[in-house]
């Protein structure tokens, strides 16, 4: 049978959302409505009948809840097969009666945890006559429909309403999101689970994710991509609110997110403005304001800031959309914004204009995924910083304060830089940047021809790498990557150091005069 009439349904929700109208249309179509505990006082006291499971069942709730529905009447009801006569003589002998519709949302664990809650309250709502009524009605879904988001009621009901049941297309289609729903859910526990035991990567590896988007391709038009989101709670590209503009490409995606990932690395007492493109920082900067901070961060590099991305680490204000606006740019993305700065937005359409309600935390804990071939790598998100007083100092010249302060700056700038990465960064701004390149040489020549190339289109005398500090991602391997910075006129120079040439490279640093340090951290991005 293509289409199954509903006459006996079965609804035990967490979330009450949409119950009472659901029940009412059920009730409407002539079926009989089965309940448990605050679902079935919820449809009664609303004037619905509604026959408890222990009445159904004739076995007693017992153990707080804990068993309910447990009961070869309910799993019986639901996994018979109503076309198979050895199946239907079960239900005869034993006094089974078939169940159609069940209607489930989950003991909100995933919620609990990120409360906070404890060990016992958290285990406590660990749903388990849940998932086995939905894995029960999923697997038959050729006789019964099941429905796991509130979302879905109002399509199942418009179908019981003009076709008298649901069909086999529709069950099928919340089938497979059933078991998508219970495989998240079990997720969730596993990686929960594994954390109170401090297993940080388990013998095996859940994932689950909420679709937020399809997107209208990925980073190419032959390509098929979706945004997902977890149950990390973390300000940023998943959690938020887009006032207006086009839907968010996957590259604007993955690109915003390297944007707010970066200025989040910086407090927001300190107006921090960063430019990306193709997740990398084409300008980054502090300044007084958010406005000093977006002007010097657009000086660094200009051309590549063209239709690129902007991050903030604080409200975006008026004055600031007046100057973003000025150059074509993709995405802005900041903790909030302020009305003025949302009307002098609106006047550019197809500006996406993003708001987080809060800056990501850099030290919390996370996992970071990359696919690879026939499995997947996984690690912890980068949550290194490099403080002041770790730094050694390794050349006969100690950097001065004003150095000290921007290797600091240009260092946490190059973590978010591919590598392998060269920052070059004077008064608290990028002058040059060099990314992706296979040799350290090279990137830093880069870095200096951005930094010569931004002086001239600013109309300065000298290139911006006059009297700047370099920042590099990894240790330098030969000095030729160090010499390349110190003949584009840097002056000090962050590193990790730990190379087999080290005393090469610092004697090159103290023959050319520069001052040194090292972090004993490498930040590589790949």
């Amino acid at each position: 049978m293509t289409t199954v009439p509903i006459k006996r349904a079965l609804l035990s929700v967490s979330d009450k959302t949409g119950l009472i109208e659901l029940a009412q249309a059920l009730q409407d179509a002539g079926a009989e409505i089965l309940s448990t505990g605050g679902s079935a006082k919820t449809v009664r006291d609303a004037g619905i009948p509604v026959t408890e499971v222990a009445d159904h069942t004739g076995f007693p709730e017992m153990m707080d809840g804990r068993v309910k529905t447990l009961h070869p009447k309910i799993h019986g009801g639901l996994l018979a097969l109503r076309d198979k006569d050895s199946h239907v003589a079960a239900m005869q002998d034993h006094d089974i009666g078939a169940i159609d519709l069940v209607a489930i949302n989950l003991y909100p664990f995933e919620a609990t945890v990120a409360s906070g809650a404890d060990f016992d309250t958290c285990i406590e709502n660990i749903d388990i006559g849940g998932p086995a009524m939905v894995r029960s009605a999923a697997k038959n879904h050729g006789f019964v429909t099941i429905v796991t988001d509130p979302a879905d009621y109002s399509a199942v009901v418009a179908e019981i309403s003009t076709e008298g049941g649901t069909t086999l297309e529709t069950r099928r289609r919340l089938a497979a999101k059933a078991y998508s729903r219970t495989a998240a859910y079990d997720a969730a526990i596993a990686g929960w689970f594994a954390g109170q035991n401090g297993e940080t990567f388990p013998d095996r590896m859940p994932f689950a994710g909420t679709k937020v988007q399809e997107c209208r391709y990925g980073e190419n038009p032959h390509q098929v991509a979706a945004f997902y989101k977890n149950a990390e709670d973390r300000p940023g590209i998943a959690t938020a609110t887009q006032h207006q503009g086009k839907e968010l490409s996957y590259n604007n995606l993955n690109d915003t997110d390297a944007a707010f990932e970066l200025v989040s690395e910086f407090p927001s007492d300190t107006p921090t403005v960063a430019i990306i493109k193709h997740a990398n920082p084409c300008g980054v900067a502090t300044g007084a304001t958010l406005l000093e901070a977006y002007e010097k961060a657009l000086k660094c590099d200009p051309v590549s800031a063209f239709g690129g991305i902007v991050a903030l680490n604080g409200t975006l204000d008026g004055p600031t959309a007046e100057a973003i606006i000025k150059v074509f740019t993709e995405v802005i993305i900041a903790p909030d914004v302020t009305e003025d700065a949302k009307a002098i937005i609106g006047a550019k359409k197809n500006l996406r204009l993003l708001t987080t309600g809060g800056m990501a935390d850099p030290p919390q804990a996370a996992k970071m995924v990359k696919t690879v071939a026939g499995g997947f790598l996984v690690q912890n998100r980068d949550t290194g910083k490099v403080k002041e007083d770790e730094l050694r100092v390794v050349t006969k010249r100690a950097p001065s304060d004003r150095e000290l302060a921007d290797m600091l700056f240009a260092f946490r700038v190059g973590k978010h830089v591919k590598s392998n990465a060269i920052v070059y960064v004077r008064d608290g701004m990028t002058v040059g940047i060099g990314a992706g390149q296979m040799n350290r040489r090279d990137s830093s020549r880069i870095a200096a021809i951005r930094a010569g190339e931004a002086a001239e289109m600013a109309g300065d005398a000298e290139s911006l790498a006059q009297g700047s500090v370099v920042a590099s991602d990894a240790f330098f391997p030969f000095a030729d990557g160090l010499l390349a910075a110190a003949e584009a006129g840097a002056t000090a120079v962050i590193q990790p150091g730990g190379s087999m040439r080290d005393q090469e490279v610092i004697d090159a640093a103290d023959e050319a005069g520069l001052a040194m340090v090292f972090t004993g951290m490498r930040h590589f991005r790949h």
